[in-house]
C-alpha cells in the first residue's frame, strides 16, 4: 500500500469516527452541557420567569449564603448521608460476611429480592412507604397488636420522626446495591483462603477485618460515591413522601432549590443554589475518588 493511500485511509476512519459520535456529542451538549452553562448564566440574574431579568452579579450568591434554610437543608442532607451511604454499606457487608460463612440454598432468588428495591420507581417506593407509615398503616398496626399504642404515631408528619422516617427508606434502597457490589467483590477470595483461615481459627470479626474488608477496598469505595451522590442529590424520595415536611423538617437541597424556582419564582436564586449543590457534589466526589487512589496506590 502506497504512502497516500495509507495516509487517505487513516483520515477516512478519523472523519468516520468523528461522524459516529456527533449524534452522542449533539445530545449531550444538548441536553447537559447547554442546561449547565444556562444554569451559570442565569445565577446572575434576577428573573420570576414573567418580568425581564435584571443583572445583579453575585447578589444571588450572597442571598443563598446568608439564608439559614439552605444550612438547615444540608443539615438534613447529613443525616440522609448516614441513612443512605453509612448504614446501606454495613449492613451490605453484614451480609456479604454471613453469605460468605452459611452456604444457603436459593442464594441467587435470595440476592435478587435484596436488589429488588434498587430497580424500583423511587416514586412508588415512596408512596408504598407513605403508605406503611400512615396513621393507620402496617407499622401502627403491627406495634398496636403488640401492646404499644403509646409510641404509634404518623411518622412522616410528626416532627421529631419524619427525618428518620425518611432516612430510612433510603436504607432500604441503597442496602442491596451495596449487598451485591460487595459479593461480586467477594466472589475473588480464594476458597481455600477462607478455608485456611478458618482452619486456623480465625472468627468471623477476623476474617470481616483481614480478609473480606482488604478484598473489597475498591468496591466500598464505588458504592461510597454513588450513594453519597445520591444522599446529597435526593428529591424525588422525600418529594413524594413529605414534601419537605411537616414544616422544613425534611427539607432538602435540591427541593429548597425547587421551591425557589417554581413556588417562590425566584429563579437567579434557584440556579445558584444549583451551582453551589453542585460544587459540593463534585468535591466530594473528588475527595472520595483521590482517598481510593491513594489507597490503591
Amino acid at each position: 500500500m502506497s504512502l497516500k493511500k495509507l495516509v487517505w485511509r487513516f483520515r477516512y476512519l478519523e472523519w468516520s469516527s468523528i461522524l459516529f459520535i456527533t449524534p452522542a456529542i449533539s445530545l449531550f451538549s444538548i441536553f447537559v452541557v447547554y442546561p449547565i452553562f444556562q444554569t451559570i448564566w442565569l445565577s446572575f440574574w434576577k428573573w420570576d420567569r414573567i418580568s425581564p431579568g435584571v443583572w445583579v452579579g453575585l447578589e444571588n450568591y450572597k442571598k443563598v449564603l446568608s439564608n439559614p434554610e439552605i444550612y438547615s437543608a444540608f443539615s438534613h442532607s447529613l443525616v440522609f448521608v448516614l441513612f443512605y451511604s453509612l448504614i446501606p454499606i454495613v449492613v451490605g457487608l453484614l451480609i456479604t460476611l454471613l453469605l460468605l460463612r452459611i452456604k444457603i440454598r436459593g442464594e441467587s432468588f435470595f440476592r435478587a429480592i435484596l436488589f429488588l428495591p434498587q430497580i424500583i420507581s423511587t416514586v412508588v417506593v415512596a408512596i408504598s412507604w407513605r403508605w406503611i407509615y400512615a396513621a393507620d398503616g402496617p407499622i401502627n398496626s403491627l406495634l398496636a397488636k403488640f401492646g404499644a399504642e403509646k409510641i404509634t404515631t404518623a411518622w412522616l408528619g410528626n416532627f421529631d420522626t419524619s427525618l428518620i422516617a425518611v432516612g430510612i427508606i433510603g436504607t432500604w434502597i441503597n442496602y442491596g446495591l451495596a449487598m451485591i457490589l460487595f459479593l461480586s467483590g467477594a466472589q475473588r477470595i480464594s476458597q481455600d483462603l477462607l478455608d485456611a483461615d478458618r482452619i486456623d481459627g480465625a472468627n468471623m470479626r477476623q476474617e470481616f477485618r483481614y480478609i473480606l474488608i482488604p478484598s473489597i477496598k475498591g468496591e466500598i469505595s464505588i458504592v461510597l460515591i454513588i450513594t453519597l451522590t445520591f444522599a446529597l442529590r435526593n428529591f424525588d424520595i422525600v418529594w413524594n413522601a413529605t414534601q419537605g415536611g411537616p414544616g422544613n423538617s425534611t427539607n432538602v437541597p435540591s427541593l429548597f432549590i425547587y421551591k425557589s424556582a417554581f413556588v417562590n419564582r425566584y429563579v437567579g436564586e434557584a440556579a445558584a443554589s444549583s451551582f453551589l449543590l453542585a460544587i459540593v457534589i463534585l468535591a466530594v466526589t473528588g475527595l472520595l475518588l483521590l482517598a481510593r487512589k491513594e489507597s490503591n496506590d
